[in-house]
């Protein structure tokens, strides 16, 4: 699908952000050694040139794999010996480009495995990414943590690294509400589908009911029934689907449905944000090797709000758009994140396919509602009279 590319291009891309925006600004009298390499890797950085439509990327049968990472080793090179050979003013200006590109593909290795296991669960045959044990254990029933009314400060703010949707910090209003303990399992989710919760408009936003019926989704992602039994595609293979597990590939619309069927509401980002303060930035991410969301161990049992970090990537309400006091950088690198900010919607918190060193609790990613390849899942809230 569009969204996908393949892994040679996240390679080949993550290495252009170093070729473009390091090493031909500071590298003297550098050329490149495929001047089409720039057509072929830019993703939407207009201000840097033209590029390759993002729905052929999977047609580009050249550079192949062994080329691809000649061209990732030759830039590595020539980044490497421009640190060793920059004194300490060229240093302090290269070093927010190098850790934004460190950060840029921390990103890109997230979408490696979202899109192979989309890639793979298109073959009937569901091949096996690599092998894992399914998570045991029941979940308790779920709380909702009460939060009273709050003046809250809301986005980054320090020398550590952040992406510039991330701020300025500034004061946001949080009504009383209260916050789900714990995401919303398949079990739970499950119950929504044999409530009819896909066939009853009653619960949908008008676009999401179009959507539905449109791509006549009866699930989430990569779910199948087999003889009265659910399963799902995971990387681990084709498996029962376990109830205990956080319920991911979902979109927007399914969340805001689900939430509107259980007499819920979705987060804002800012109630999120408020509510993770007390909360250690710890969880399932890329780092277990797991690839797929966890049920709650035992040793979250006590904690107030659980798996609030990892596991699933969790809907908010809130529309992706600008802080106030907010500027895009100017040039091409401006174009990161603001001219996202229109028709996508929040989500926090990380996901099993994050590195864990990627995630912050002010830390903001965007798709559009119907989007739902990513490990995607839900939370409720509610507001408290």
């Amino acid at each position: 699908m569009p969204d996908v590319s393949p892994a040679k291009w996240h390679m080949a891309h993550t290495t252009w952000f170093f070729e473009t925006f390091i090493v031909k600004k500071w590298v003297p009298g550098y050329r490149s050694t495929v001047p089409e390499y720039a057509f072929l890797f830019n993703s939407y950085y207009n201000a840097a040139g033209d590029m390759h439509r993002r729905d052929l990327r999977g047609l580009i049968s050249r550079p192949t794999v062994e080329e691809t990472h000649r061209y990732r080793e030759s830039i590595d090179d020539y980044v490497c010996q421009l640190l060793t050979d920059a004194n300490t003013e060229l240093l302090d200006e290269l070093a927010p480009l190098i850790e934004l590109g460190i950060h840029h593909e921390q990103q890109h290795q997230e979408l490696f495995v979202t899109d192979i296991k989309h890639v793979f669960a298109q073959n009937p045959l569901y091949p096996l990414f690599r092998r894992g044990d399914q998570s045991a254990g029941d979940v308790k029933p779920v709380e909702f943590i009460e939060f009273d009314k709050a003046m809250v400060l809301i986005g980054h703010s320090g020398h550590a690294f952040s992406y510039d949707n991330e701020g300025p910090q500034h004061q946001a209003l949080v009504g009383p509400f209260s916050l789900a303990s714990r995401p919303v399992t398949n079990g739970e989710f499950r119950a929504f589908i044999d409530a009819g919760g896909y066939s009853r408009p009653e619960y949908w936003l008008s676009l999401g009911w179009t959507t539905v019926n449109e791509q006549r989704w009866n699930a989430p992602l990569y779910w199948t029934k087999r003889d009265g039994v659910w399963g799902h595609y995971t990387l681990a293979g084709f498996r029962q689907v376990n109830d205990s597990e956080p319920v991911t590939h979902l979109s927007y619309f399914e969340a805001d449905a689900y939430a509107n069927w259980a007499g819920a509401r979705l987060p804002t980002e800012f109630e999120w944000e408020h509510a993770s303060a007390q909360c250690a930035m710890e969880g399932n991410f890329v780092d277990t090797g797991a690839f797929h969301p966890r049920a709650p161990g035992a040793a979250s049992a006590d904690v107030n709000l659980q798996q609030m970090f990892g596991d699933v990537w969790e809907w908010t309400r809130s529309s992706y758009s600008p802080y106030p006091g907010y500027h895009a950088a100017p040039g091409a690198l401006g174009e990161y994140n603001g001219k996202f900010m229109c028709n996508q919607y929040v989500l926090r918190g990380g996901s099993c396919a994050t590195s864990q060193t990627h995630i912050r609790k002010t830390y903001r990613n965007f798709f559009q509602p119907e989007k739902r390849w990513q490990f995607t899942g839900l939370r409720l809230a509610k507001d408290l009279s």
